[in-house]
């Protein structure tokens, strides 16, 4: 495969697994083409041409050549000047890897991370949570994550790899969708009962089986495993980043019991309680790390030999699938 190849794919996996559908993915493109035709001239000349086709602005080739052949990649959820030092020393070493993949974004996929927000919009009306209502939630978050993206020295981590010469792409919400359909799949196959019931699944997956031998397994931040878990979703593992902390009230009223997610800030987590929801945070490099899983398989099954390494748990299911 080459480095185009491997990024096609995990857009198109990533629309597979998308909250939306593909149907809404092709909405949300369509707008996107429509607005962009709209434009001036003088304000086409920087649109990002890339977004026209890819519906997630945080997953982008950072660096290299697309057509270049891969035999070999690197992968870790946080891929930053550090990291591509450590890929350029194995290099050196012989170990040949051709490309560094890292999960969490880094340069223009950083900048974008805000406008990935968008697609918790579908998801949580999904979940029955008035339309409007996750708008006016959302519209105030995203403009927060802009304002918080927006100071940070984006190009670090790719400057490093075009200095070094190692082709460097990022890929988040594709990975992220993945996880959360894999579980939202898990649940409804198990449908637990008891909040208990909902630990015990997560915890049969290898990735969180494999985070808990290291303390930072599946954990109750709200409510009580003897709690009967409800209408439970994985509510909380795609979009960007952490939502509205004030989408839990609106959650609890659309029947929901309990909530899945990565991770959670205090004020999240104060929010939740207020409300009498069950807060289940299965991990945040494990949940990555299964929606990273979910994907790589398909690379080697092509032959690809993955090097995993800054916190990625790499658990192939090719084996258990024969």
């Amino acid at each position: 495969m080459t480095i185009g190849e491997i990024y096609e794919l995990a857009i198109k996996m990533g629309v597979g697994a998308d909250p939306r559908g593909e149907d809404g993915v092709k909405k949300v493109l369509k707008r996107l083409n429509s607005e962009y035709e709209e434009r001036s001239p003088a304000k086409k000349k920087n649109f990002d041409l890339e977004s026209l086709r890819n519906p997630y602005a945080d997953s982008r080739i950072l660096f290299g050549d697309p057509t270049i052949a891969v035999d070999k990649v690197a992968v870790g959820i946080d891929i930053e000047p550090a990291e591509l030092l450590l890929v350029d020393r194995l290099n050196q070493k012989g170990e040949g890897i051709d490309l560094a993949i890292a999960h969490h974004p880094e340069g223009i996929s950083l900048a974008g991370l805000p406008e990935v927000m968008e697609l918790q919009i579908d998801l949580l009306a999904g979940y029955g949570v008035p339309v409007n209502v996750v708008e006016g939630l959302m519209g105030d978050k995203i403009t927060e994550i802009k304002r918080r993206v927006s100071p940070g020295n984006h190009a670090r981590a790719v400057d490093a790899a075009r200095l070094l010469g190692i082709p460097f792409m990022n890929i988040h919400t594709p990975a992220d969708n993945l996880v959360f359909h894999y579980l939202e799949e898990r649940i409804a196959q198990t449908r637990p009962e008891y909040v208990k019931d909902v630990l015990e699944m997560l915890e049969e997956i290898p990735e969180y089986n494999e985070a808990a031998k290291f303390k930072l397994g599946p954990t109750l931040f709200t409510g009580a495993e003897k709690n009967r878990a409800g209408k439970v979703v994985a509510a909380s593992l795609t979009g960007g980043t952490e939502g509205s902390k004030n989408i839990y009230e609106r959650l609890v009223a659309a029947g929901v019991g309990t909530v899945i997610g990565m991770h959670a800030s205090e004020e999240h987590v104060k929010k939740a309680k207020e409300h009498h929801l069950n807060l289940v945070i299965a991990g945040h490099m494990s949940s990555d790390s299964v929606g990273m899983n979910l994907l790589l398989d398909e690379l080697e099954k092509q032959g690809i030999q993955i090097i995993p390494f800054s916190g990625f748990i790499r658990i192939s299911r090719i084996k258990s699938e024969k």
